[in-house]
């Protein structure tokens, strides 16, 4: 085969075979192929698209490219979650504890945090001697031992997405669904779950701020999943307004914490427990997700899931006291406050500019070897349809430096949209996608 004239082929709109995708991953994977044939032919599926088959091979290309997690030692169904990424998204830390404590083992892989985006892992890793790097074994012996663990994400699982995603990134193809799915799917299907929930972001502050884009990405990673002979549902959820108050790696644990003592934010919550009741549903814990909905609640009402997330900090190495008593964590030296420059309604929290603000407080990173300051971010004190007072604080933000304070202040400020009508309250979950059909949420 020859590279130029599978480009050739994809340019003109033709579909590529098994093999020929087969052949350009193994290029990819072995460095055989240069990557400026890989940009051109990348862009060509940027504009030409990919048919439902030639998804299908390329995230079986990409999910052999590298080592496949074998979890069969861990007995009962393992369900695997994922978020496409968001502002104050620290679902993992809520719902994979009451998914453990309804007796469903959670092994979970997830990444560190990258622009305005937060990483499980980078959370995690604010709890003083927490890990994330552990051997196979030990990860396996642990999901066993507690029924969870989250660790950080291999990169030798579906090798060829690194290389992959890096030309993307340089080369403006980031945004094609076919490649998004495949990225995702390749990894979620070599970690070894037996089925798979997806979180698929959309609004301001997701990597999706279309509905309809998100929807179409959801239906896409749902078929690539039952493809692949794993059971898929995604949910659709709201990121125009960051999710809970807390934005920042040690605040969003402690908002964490809270919530896994019935406490958290109403939005957070509902959202957690939504997912909660798809990975039990996935499971086969009941038959009816309403039933399964009231297997979520109890374990966060009872206190059985707290205990689970205290298991499994105790097993990696974690300091469960910080969970016990939040109020040791280490606290940024400045909390510079945010107010409203008129009083009214809050009609609008813009999660992009929240996001980014956090990043330039030293929540965040830019580049993947950059170190984050677990104690930085900001929390939100008003979100949508609260009643907000001229000079009230709208948001406190966390840093080590004033420098750092002054565009992320301006920036949060800006973030905040006032008026003095009543807004409508936003749609938290926008739609449910399975194999057999999509809905919309009340």
């Amino acid at each position: 085969m020859r590279m130029h004239e599978i480009i050739i082929e994809k340019r003109d709109g033709k579909e590529l075979s098994r093999e020929q995708i087969d052949w350009v991953i193994q290029g990819c994977t072995d460095g055989s192929i240069p990557d400026y044939q890989l940009s051109a032919w990348l862009m060509t599926i940027y504009f030409s698209g990919m048919t439902r088959k030639e998804m299908f091979a390329l995230t079986d290309a990409m999910t052999k490219s590298g080592e496949r997690i074998d979890l069969s030692s861990i007995p009962g169904v393992k369900v695997d979650k994922h978020s496409t990424g968001g502002v104050g998204d620290k679902t993992t830390l809520i719902t994979g504890p009451i998914v453990a404590a309804c007796g469903v083992p959670v092994a979970k892989m997830s990444g560190r945090g990258l622009g305005h985006t937060g990483g499980t892992v980078d959370k995690l890793e604010s709890i003083p001697g927490f890990r994330t790097e552990l051997s196979r074994d030990t990860f396996l012996r642990i999901v066993s031992e507690t029924g969870i663990s989250v660790i950080g994400q291999s990169e030798n699982i579906a090798a060829a997405d690194k290389k992959l995603y890096a030309l993307r990134d340089v080369t403006g193809a980031i945004d094609s669904i076919p490649l998004i799915a495949s990225s995702v799917m390749s990894k979620k299907i070599a970690s070894g779950a037996d089925a798979i929930l997806l979180d698929v972001k959309t609004g301001r502050g997701a990597f999706m701020d279309s509905l309809d884009r998100s929807i179409r990405l959801a239906r896409v990673m749902v078929s690539i999943g039952e493809n692949a002979g794993r059971r898929t549902i995604a949910l659709v959820t709201d990121m125009d307004e960051p999710l809970g108050f807390a934005i920042g790696n040690s605040l969003e644990v402690i908002e964490a914490i809270e919530t896994l003592h019935g406490r958290g934010p109403a939005d957070l919550q509902k959202v957690c427990l939504e997912l909660a009741a798809n990975m039990l549903l996935l499971a086969e814990k009941a038959d009816e997700l309403a039933d399964c909905r009231i297997l979520a609640e109890k374990a966060l009402q009872d206190g059985s899931a707290f205990e689970r997330f205290k298991l499994m900090t105790a097993a990696q190495g974690g300091d469960v006291r910080y969970l016990d008593d939040p109020g040791l964590f280490p606290k940024a030296p400045l909390v510079l406050p945010v107010t409203a420059a008129k009083s009214g309604f809050v009609e609008a929290v813009d999660a992009l500019a929240v996001g980014n603000a956090s990043l330039l407080l030293g929540a965040g990173r830019l580049r993947k070897e950059d170190g984050v300051d677990h104690r930085a971010g900001l929390l939100l004190k008003k979100k949508i349809g609260d009643w907000v007072d001229a000079g009230e604080v709208l948001a406190e933000l966390y840093t080590d430096a004033e420098d750092k304070g002054r565009e992320a202040t301006r920036l949060t400020a800006g973030a905040f949209e006032i008026d003095e009508k009543i807004p409508a309250m936003p749609k938290l979950i926008h739609a449910r996608v399975t194999a057999e059909s999509s809905a919309t949420y009340d």
